[in-house]
């Protein structure tokens, strides 16, 4: 269990991103810290070797984002997840591979806000952590679309059979308008412009979908609306 204390050149006006990195193996671990490290509105506040230690710093340190790894020790990414969201510690950025299809829905049905693969290159890895700091969620590529599409198909979000299409019927015109962006996976500027708003008036809406909704994501939220056909 390592809290760190941030170095190099942080000096700017920008918005610094606090990071845990929770991943098992320690020289993939030192390769992210060391990438994340690198950027100017990155501060890595701590890193974790399992789950349980992730839990544990995410209480501790309260950063704005864990970036955890599925498979570890004592306790999994998933399960780690489903604690640090339930608790409201930070949101949380999973690290996944293409064989790991059932971990990964896990992830999103515990909560997280987004999923990396771990070949992800490093401009990459650090545009995902700032898109997820930012509230938006992952906005990740057509591949990745493309594989939550074919988990939203298999696996509804609201356990076994298709889910009930009323549970859309509290929402206002507007927030369906936003809904059926968020199964698009557009991004809250992508959603800002097709619908005419404010970026911050979209991040409202989007808060009160998810919230109508009881949902812990907008990943969630996506997956609903693709169960429903919206």
């Amino acid at each position: 269990m390592t809290e760190c204390t941030a170095t190099g050149d942080r000096s700017g006006p920008e918005e610094r991103v606090r990071v845990l990195v929770a991943e098992d193996q320690s020289s993939v671990r030192a390769g992210l810290v060391l990438i994340l490290g690198s950027a100017p509105d990155v501060d890595v506040v701590g890193e974790a070797a399992d789950g349980e230690e992730a839990v544990v710093l995410a209480r501790r340190l309260r950063p704005d984002l864990v970036l955890m790894d599925i498979r570890m020790p004592r306790l999994d990414g998933v399960s780690a997840t489903r604690r640090i969201v339930a608790e409201g510690l930070a949101d949380v950025l999973v690290l996944t591979t293409f064989d790991l299809d059932e971990y990964l829905l896990g992830a999103l049905q515990a909560g997280a806000a987004g999923f990396i693969l771990k070949n992800t290159d490093a401009a990459d890895l650090l545009e995902a952590v700032r898109t997820v700091a930012r509230g938006e969620g992952l906005i990740a590529p057509a591949v990745t679309r493309r594989l939550i599409a074919k988990l939203a198909t298999a696996h509804p979000v609201h356990g076994a059979g298709s889910p009930d299409p009323s549970v859309v019927d509290t929402l206002t015109h507007r927030e369906r308008d936003v809904f059926s962006c968020l199964g698009e996976g557009l991004s809250n500027a992508e959603i800002a412009d097709r619908l005419d708003l404010a970026e911050g008036t979209v991040k409202t809406h989007v808060s009160r979908v998810l919230g109508k909704l009881g949902l812990r994501s907008r990943l969630q939220a996506a997956l609903l609306a693709r169960d429903l056909g919206v």
